[in-house]
């Protein structure tokens, strides 16, 4: 069903022709099962669990309106943990991959970051392409640990209502 979502999301969003939303393109080997990472409301904090100091081992986004989305990959140990200010928000996710997703950094707007993993890999710098874009979802694949992850960027309007 979430791939509906994200199909018909990606599809509204190309039609639309709005440079308001964007993508990176999706880095890893893409083994495994596919998963998407969406929520409601924007991304208030993100969890990451390393195995090892070696690669990433799962990676969870809370988002402000639905709470904490499900685990990609596994949960073991302590995660590493980046929480939002008000108003902050994520504005770039670089890091390392072989196989698996070996490293992640997720940078703020405020210039705050969470860096987790294994520096040792191919690199990838994600960003959106609208300077008032911040990260709205992550998709890719997983077999076990993440083995791919691609950013979905867009701006977040707020709803004014009149009282």
């Amino acid at each position: 069903m979430h791939h509906i979502a994200v199909f018909a999301l990606l599809t509204a969003c190309a039609l639309a022709d709005d440079s308001h939303y964007s993508f990176s393109r999706s880095v890893g080997s893409g083994y495994g099962t596919s998963y998407s990472v969406i929520g409601e409301g924007r991304i208030k904090a993100v969890r990451v669990w390393e195995i090892y100091s070696n690669y990433i081992y799962g990676f969870q986004l809370h988002y402000s309106d639905s709470g904490w989305a499900p685990v990609v990959g596994y949960v073991s140990g302590e995660p590493q943990e980046l929480e939002l200010f008000e108003g902050e928000r994520i504005i770039q996710v670089s890091g390392k991959y072989t196989h698996y997703i070996q490293s992640l950094i997720f940078v703020t707007s405020n210039g705050r970051s969470l860096h987790v993993g294994e520096a040792s890999g191919h690199s990838f710098n994600m960003y959106p392409t609208h300077p008032d874009a911040e990260l709205r979802f992550l998709s890719g694949s997983v077999s076990g640990p993440p083995t791919s992850i691609q950013a979905h960027w867009a701006i977040f309007y707020t709803e004014i209502t009149d009282n």
